[in-house]
């Protein structure tokens, strides 16, 4: 691919030599024939001393003479599309591996890759170009939508539905049951978890990440969103459209999240909670149960507050530290 055609297809202008581009690198290390960005003005130096065959730059980025620049208004979002034309996506290979099992009354379809040691009960569907690593076990009555990348080790239990170009990574567990169980005569009883797992379009959920069956109902996971490594969603949870979760973080059951909201590494979610659509949470807050988590600034600490006055009880802590030292 040249530059010139990675402009088009970006719908952006080139500016500079329409040389060819075999892959992409860091600034520091790209060579004549990779592709690099340059995020914003204090990489302005480094972006002109790269040896990048092409740039994409933000506006006001003033390249050398002989560098080819792609300018964008939102350097990483576009470099992260120039990477998706750089690295295609293998396609499915359409088959079914002869280890594979599926089941009578299973319906695969003809344009999907089912790999190796792959299991698909009754009553389940697999749409076109949707492919499934190795060790891929999918339950009874379910659906996996099409475009799908199921990575080795991925779980669906009975009846979970799964829309249309969702990835899920190694490990991955969709449809366990959820942690209930109920106090009688002294002992814990397993309260049945007898409802499912909507996955919809678009989705991500990274290695080892876990998502529990409602035990009535519906467990939601939004179009769109994206969740990182050993996230846990606990039993009804409902997840809007484009909330991004880091890692680690747990949410208990009941808990609804607002559309758009941003949840950092670490945190926890006590059960019933709520996030509003758009708030921001910071790695290893604490939400306490039933808690509603207001958007228009940070939430931090725990129990999780606004971002100013967890900062102001910080600075108390340490004038009261720097008092005790005296």
């Amino acid at each position: 691919m040249t530059a010139t055609d990675l402009a088009l297809s970006l719908g952006l202008p080139l500016e500079g030599p329409p040389g060819a581009l075999t892959g992409a690198a860091p600034l520091e290390s790209a060579t004549a024939s990779e592709l690099s960005f340059v995020s914003g003005e204090a990489f302005f130096a480094a972006g002109r001393a790269s040896n990048a065959g092409c740039l994409i730059a933000p506006l006001g980025f003033q390249p050398r003479d002989s560098q080819s620049v792609i300018r964008s208004q939102s350097p990483r979002g576009t470099f992260a599309q120039a990477l998706a034309l750089l690295y295609p996506e293998r396609p499915a290979v359409a088959g079914i591996h002869p280890s594979a099992v599926i089941e009578a009354g299973a319906v695969i379809d003809s344009q999907a890759e089912i790999g190796a040691f792959c299991s698909v009960g009754a009553g389940s569907s697999v749409g076109s170009q949707t492919r499934f690593a190795a060790g891929v076990h999918v339950g009874k009555d379910c659906r996996i939508g099409a475009h799908c990348t199921l990575h080795s080790g991925v779980v669906i239990y009975d009846r979970t539905r799964v829309g249309d170009r969702v990835v899920l990574h190694a490990g991955c567990v969709v449809g366990a049951d959820g942690f209930g169980f109920a106090p009688q005569d002294g002992k814990w009883v397993k309260f049945p978890q007898v409802g499912y797992v909507s996955i919809e379009d678009d989705v991500e959920i990274g290695a080892n990440s876990c998502v529990d069956r409602a035990a009535l109902g519906v467990t939601r996971i939004g179009g769109g969103t994206k969740l990182d490594n050993m996230v846990h969603v606990g039993h009804n949870c409902d997840i809007g459209r484009n909330v991004v979760v880091a890692a680690q973080t747990g949410f208990s059951g009941g808990v609804t999240v607002g559309d758009g909201a941003i949840i950092g590494g670490q945190v926890g979610v006590g059960d019933k909670a709520r996030i509003e659509a758009g708030a921001v949470i910071g790695s290893g807050s604490g939400i306490l149960p039933s808690k509603i988590v207001r958007a228009g600034q940070p939430q931090w600490g725990t129990p999780a507050q606004p971002l100013r006055e967890y900062l102001k009880q910080l600075a108390w802590v340490r004038r009261l530290a720097r008092k005790s030292g005296e």
